[in-house]
């Protein structure tokens, strides 16, 4: 999976690489917790340690999780709180309620994302639910930047615009001679 590959149409399910016990430590360690649900990496940071991983939509415990998409790199994860914290989901949420063509590419990435998340499973409680607060809002910058990653540009395009305004996140520690050696 390249490091913003366009899905190309298959299936979420098609997409993701199967996790590797390095990546599972990866994940952990990026969390500060056992990660739960993952079925597969949806997006690699450029020096290859898992960036975004698929969750299932049905965690083990039977409780269903609408987020598919979860954004795991601490970087990206400090950079999307930041930009929450400045204030650009309730810009991006007016402009969606004054741009009919925003709108409407919002309501298109929510079905994408239900596409790729059926992909994975049928949790009927969850039907119709997405993340992030697609279509009618922004509520987590975290997942649609997520889903932006994954999905590739062109999906998403709120989740790319956070993705624009947060710039080349991975460059540093990730691609530090020293830190490229650990993954």
């Amino acid at each position: 999976m390249g490091s913003h590959e366009a899905s190309g149409g298959s299936t979420l399910a098609a997409r993701l690489e199967p996790t590797t016990p390095a990546d599972e430590a990866a994940i952990e360690a990026q969390l500060g917790r056992d990660p739960r649900g993952v079925a597969g990496i949806a997006w690699r940071c450029p020096c290859g340690r898992p960036g975004v991983v698929a969750t299932e939509p049905r965690l083990s415990d039977g409780t269903p999780f609408p987020t598919t998409y979860y954004l795991t790199c601490p970087r990206a994860v400090a950079a999307c709180s930041t930009l929450e914290a400045g204030g650009v989901m309730a810009e991006m949420t007016r402009r969606l309620a004054d741009d009919p063509d925003l709108a409407a590419t919002h309501r298109r990435a929510h079905q994408a994302y239900l596409a790729d998340r059926a992909s994975l499973g049928d949790v009927p409680e969850i039907a119709g639910v997405s993340a992030g607060g697609m279509p009618t809002r922004v509520k987590c910058l975290h997942a649609l930047v997520g889903h932006a990653l994954a999905a590739g540009p062109g999906v998403n395009p709120l989740g790319d615009e956070a993705v624009a305004l947060i710039g080349e996140f991975w460059r540093r520690p990730c691609l530090d001679v020293a830190d490229a050696k650990d993954s």
